[in-house]
């Protein structure tokens, strides 16, 4: 009898040990060690407090590393949450395209002639970045006003580039165009039109931005050119280059 008992008593020892084993199995989640880094370190944590984080991975070894260093630690059921989460939730289509209104002013100078003014309106679409870089290359249209004696003003058709020098929040920047000036009256005719500035670039999300910049611009025409010989009144329409300095602002968005 009290051999039956103890056989009995030694196999319960037995299954207590197993349950408890599975119990611990069970109960124990594998966690991550998310650094500062972003890197990831998975295993168990062994010990913790204010100053340190020690943790076992997968293969036995041990590692240390400060508090400070650690970004958050996840159990193995909140990175499935988050999984879950990333999953169920709609990707939004990433908008690539990008729109710049770009307004410019300052005098114009003409061979032969008085000093003028010139003000402008342009709007280009083109590629939002190119490369991880906030490189805008595209293309668009405006109008174009030269006030110079007589007032000349164009639509512009371009191919645009706009730059950093840097990829940063503030940064110098360059932008350069080369287009068409259809001319908006019978009294002269359109041209070559092309422009170059140089500035200053403050992004201020990772869509929009600001640059104010110094430009210069060279826009090409045929102009009417009145000349009376012997009485006579004879109309040519001549070439004239027209070249505009001055302060440009735009807007990215």
């Amino acid at each position: 009898m009290c051999k039956i008992f103890c056989t009995f008593a030694a196999d319960m020892r037995k299954t207590l040990a197993i349950i408890a084993i599975l119990a611990l199995c069970v109960c124990a989640h594998a966690e991550t060690v998310i650094l500062r880094t972003g890197a990831r370190v998975k295993g168990t944590i062994v010990f913790q407090n204010e100053e340190v984080v020690i943790i076992r991975d997968t293969k036995g070894a041990r590692f240390q590393y400060p508090r400070a260093e650690v970004e958050q630690i996840l159990t193995d059921e909140v990175e499935e949450e988050e999984a879950v989460e990333e999953e169920a939730a709609p990707k939004m289509p990433s908008k690539k395209a990008q729109i710049i209104l770009e307004l410019a002013g300052g005098p114009s100078l003409m061979p032969n002639t008085d000093l003028g003014g010139a003000v402008s309106v342009d709007l280009l679409v083109g590629s939002h970045h190119i490369g991880n870089r906030h490189l805008f290359i595209g293309g668009g249209l405006g109008y174009h006003g030269i006030f110079m004696g007589s007032k000349y003003n164009f639509l512009p058709i371009q191919l645009a580039l706009r730059m950093p020098f840097i990829e940063a929040k503030h940064a110098p920047t360059f932008g350069a165009s080369l287009g068409y000036g259809i001319a908006l009256s019978k009294s002269y005719l359109g041209g070559i039109y092309a422009g170059i500035d140089f500035g200053y670039r403050c992004q201020i999300n990772p869509r929009s931005a600001i640059t104010l910049s110094a430009f210069v611009q060279f826009q090409q025409a045929k102009a009417e050119q009145t000349e009376v010989v012997d009485g006579n009144v004879f109309v040519n329409k001549t070439g004239v280059n027209i070249l505009t300095p001055g302060i440009k602002f735009a807007l990215y968005f």
